[in-house]
């Protein structure tokens, strides 16, 4: 005899990726068409941080530093610029123009850890690369702990309730 086990959210599952599905072949494809026909495009960004910073990273391939700007109002990081077509010669006729022209606009909302004191941006190779360091108060500590033998422990240790 076999016995199944009853999962009650497989059908749930099922849906949803039906759903989901039909939502992303219907909305990418008309985006695409929609950003190609327009020359709308985004640049691409990593975000990460480590122990001193929070980094972002843009691809901005085929721009020079002019072509963008990047401000800091309200606690939100702005990209904006704009990636130019630029036509070599008159007497070129284009067949096909799959890469994206025109101007974008990125934000994002930092988190109160960071501070706009002493961040850097560097532009290398098509590459921006924005370092905004961690507030002193929120990096992580090494709290020294005493025991009741001679030797002295240290362990790791981060901010995460206020005191």
């Amino acid at each position: 005899m076999y016995i199944a086990k009853y999962d009650p959210f497989r059908e749930i599952r099922t849906l949803q990726d039906e759903v989901n599905r039909l939502f992303s072949n219907s909305f990418s494809t008309a985006s695409s068409r929609d950003e190609a026909m327009s020359g709308a495009w985004l640049p691409k960004v990593d975000i990460f941080e480590n122990k001193e910073n929070l980094v972002l990273e843009a691809e901005l391939p085929g721009m020079s530093r002019d072509d963008f700007e990047l401000s800091f109002e309200n606690n939100v990081l702005t990209l904006k610029g704009e990636r130019k077509f630029e036509k070599k010669d008159e007497g070129d006729n284009y067949h096909r123009v799959e890469r994206a022209y025109g101007s974008f606009t990125r934000s994002f909302t930092l988190p109160n850890t960071v501070t706009v004191d002493g961040v850097t941006a560097e532009f290398s190779n098509g590459i921006l690369h924005v370092a905004l360091p961690k507030r002193e108060e929120t990096k992580a500590r090494k709290i020294e702990i005493v025991g009741g033998d001679a030797s002295v422990k240290t362990i790791e240790a981060s901010k995460t309730a206020s005191v």
